[in-house]
């Protein structure tokens, strides 16, 4: 029951946004939709936590072995609670922002979270890959329609990245289908197919590619930066904050799971390829003047410690991941939230061109402060608690010899992370204010909520990560279960 209505109000909800004619109707039933998602979700973590409210199953295209199975196991849980809070803050946050159509806006943003949340609910390989599209086809339309002066070319580059990937997938799901022995589209079936060996270290590569696009990882990122820059900032948020997670959660669900020995095989090139897009993505930061594009590179790197702990294949590593999920997404949306404030007022993105905002409007940089400290996982924020576990899981790795070498290359990020967020914070909010931002004011009471909501968010989950680990304590398990590799190659 849960897991359908996840799904349900915001598909439903967002089909009825496009009859609305009055923009402030639209906007308030968008937060509407948002806020009860959130209920749902958090009556699914609380109230009715039974297995019996949070799964459910009926026929879909059964002639082919398909049925639409949803279901919340942990990981499910935490993306979807991720899902449902960002949306309102979202909403919140860009409440004075105006769009054209808006109605139309607003439709495509809640039909982008239905399909978020059933990606993270799909426990059908066919249902996944339906979602998948779906998540990625109103994101298309929000690019295209309201970005930036490049957002055609941006958009059709992002859709030729995201489309290849899909394909590639779907031609991995049809084989592995062929080779279930119930020929079924079922998680379980999948990860019982009898493959052959030398199939799973060509599908490796489809099912990679696939979910690497979208997480980005180098060298497969170089669509990331530009359209994080030409999206609406909305848009960006989702994007940033939630999209990404689609790529780390295909790793986690499907790709080690199912060919547990290719990815044992290949972990060590892949964690290759994240450390340089790492270090690669942290020095750009660096270089960076324009806001939007710093956090963009800096998103890069935080997504490829995720990558890079997921091919350690330890419980702590994981649970790591699947925490930082969580906490990446609600500090990137905060720094964007700060991102789109300065932006509608000052007319700028470039950091060259502002500072001495703190003399001018003290709420907005203690708030910036304290997001971007932990999005540079400052202790007591929530980004130490899920890049302790995450490095301790990389240094204690058994499937690599160079777990200590993995370990200092992706130490020396969070070097950089703080040049790049310290500079940051400088340049825009001490020295003198200029002509621009003389005239600065401060936030505005729908701001301060949904930024008040966030850290909170970063404080509690900093003090206390205790529900966010039991809740990855199971299904880490499980993972690390089917994809030991020690035990397959006995069998």
């Amino acid at each position: 029951m849960i897991a359908v209505l996840l799904i349900l109000i915001p598909l439903l909800t967002g089909l009825a946004a496009f009859f609305f004619r009055n923009e402030k109707a639209a906007r308030s039933w968008a937060l509407f939709s948002s806020v009860l998602t959130l209920a749902v979700s958090i009556l699914g973590l609380t109230v009715l936590k039974q297995a019996k409210y949070l799964s459910h199953q009926c026929e879909w295209m059964q002639g082919l072995g398909s049925s639409f199975s949803v279901g919340l196991d942990g990981m499910g849980q935490i993306l979807c609670l991720l899902t449902a809070v960002s949306y309102p803050i979202i909403f919140l946050s860009t409440w004075h922002s105006n769009y054209k159509k808006a109605n139309n806006f607003f439709a495509l943003m809640l039909l982008a979270q239905a399909g978020l949340m059933g990606v993270f609910l799909a426990m059908d390989a066919l249902l996944f890959y339906f979602f998948w599209e779906l998540a990625l086809i109103p994101v298309y339309f929000l690019c295209s329609q309201w970005g930036g002066e490049r957002r055609i070319q941006v958009t059709f580059k992002f859709f030729i990245y995201t489309f290849v990937g899909s394909v590639l997938m779907l031609i991995g799901i049809l084989f592995v289908y062929t080779h279930t022995a119930d020929h079924s589209f079922a998680i379980g079936s999948f990860y019982k197919a009898n493959l052959p060996l030398g199939s799973q270290h060509w599908l490796f590569w489809l099912f990679f590619v696939a979910f690497a696009i979208k997480m980005p990882i180098f060298p497969l990122h170089t669509w990331q930066p530009d359209a994080y820059e030409q999206s609406p900032t909305a848009t960006t948020m989702v994007l940033s904050g939630i999209m990404v997670k689609m790529g780390v959660l295909g790793l986690l669900r499907w790709l080690l799971p199912v060919l547990p020995i290719a990815s044992y095989s290949y972990g060590d090139t892949v964690s290759r390829l994240a450390i340089i897009g790492m270090i690669y993505a942290s020095i750009i930061a660096i270089r960076q003047d324009d806001i939007k594009r710093l956090i963009a590179y800096s998103s890069i790197a935080h997504i490829g410690l995720m990558c890079l702990t997921i091919f350690s294949e330890n419980k702590i590593g994981f649970q790591g991941v699947m925490v930082q999920m969580f906490n990446h997404g609600v500090n990137i949306i905060g720094l964007w939230i700060m991102v789109e404030l300065i932006e509608r007022q000052f007319g700028t993105r470039k950091m060259s061109e502002l500072g001495g905002l703190a003399q001018k409007a003290p709420a907005m940089v203690i708030f910036f402060v304290i997001i971007s400290l932990a999005n540079i996982a400052l202790p007591l924020t929530n980004a130490f608690v899920g890049e302790f576990l995450m490095f301790t899981g990389v240094f204690t790795s058994t499937v690599t010899k160079y777990n200590i070498l993995f370990t200092v290359l992706a130490g020396l990020c969070i070097i950089l992370a703080a040049v790049y967020t310290l500079n940051m914070i400088r340049k825009i909010f001490f020295g003198e204010a200029n002509t621009l931002t003389a005239t600065a004011t401060d936030l505005r009471l729908n701001e301060k909520i949904a930024l008040g909501a966030i850290v909170a968010l970063i404080i509690w989950m900093g003090v206390y990560p205790k529900p966010m680990l039991d809740l990855t304590n199971e299904i880490s398990d499980s993972i690390l279960k089917i994809t030991d590799v020690q035990h397959l190659l006995k069998k």
